[in-house]
């Protein structure tokens, strides 16, 4: 069995002999015992290609930001980097998702994979990035990312490929 799912599985067996022990059910000592019980390291190396802080930089600063287009395909740079979103959910990005918690901008209610809600923080110049495309737009409500042409998730897609080609896949 592969870690995550193990140690998911004994966090559970650990609170119910916490619960079962506060509750009478089970000796006290035995319940110490469970929840003494260790987890599975987790190891692995990361997949895919990493970018360095430099490359995120140099691929943000790419698009042209005196056009329209450029402040839009800054903006999904932006969120795409800044908060760590999948195209779907950049796709599906709506301007009443953008909203500020406890002095902090974050994208919340966010519907990912499987129909998981998360909020996200969202840091102060992805805002910024936002706010200027969403301005130059026009856009006040609805999706804040908008099709040109085909679909919004595939727009994401030929962007961020676009871009990266131009920069010369950030050769150093």
């Amino acid at each position: 069995m592969a870690p995550f799912p193990f140690n998911v599985r004994i966090t559970t067996a650990r609170k119910l002999a916490v619960e079962a022990a506060d509750n009478g059910l089970l000796a006290p000592e035995l319940a110490n015992g469970i929840t003494r019980v260790k987890g599975v390291a987790s190891k692995g190396i990361r997949l895919g290609n990493w970018l360095s802080v430099k490359q995120a930089q140099t691929l943000l600063n790419t698009p042209d930001v005196t056009t329209t287009k450029g402040l839009r395909d800054r903006a999904i740079l932006a969120v795409l980097l800044g908060c760590g979103l999948r195209r779907s959910e950049v796709a599906a990005l709506a301007t009443g998702h953008v909203q500020q918690r406890d002095g902090r901008w974050c994208i919340v209610d966010l519907r990912g994979k499987h129909g998981r809600v998360r909020t996200v923080p969202m840091p102060t110049w992805v805002k910024v990035a936002t706010d200027a495309w969403t301005s130059a737009a026009g856009i006040a409500e609805g999706y804040v990312f908008r099709p040109v042409t085909g679909t919004v998730s595939r727009h994401l897609s030929c962007v961020v490929s676009a871009l990266a080609a131009y920069q010369g896949r950030f050769a150093e």
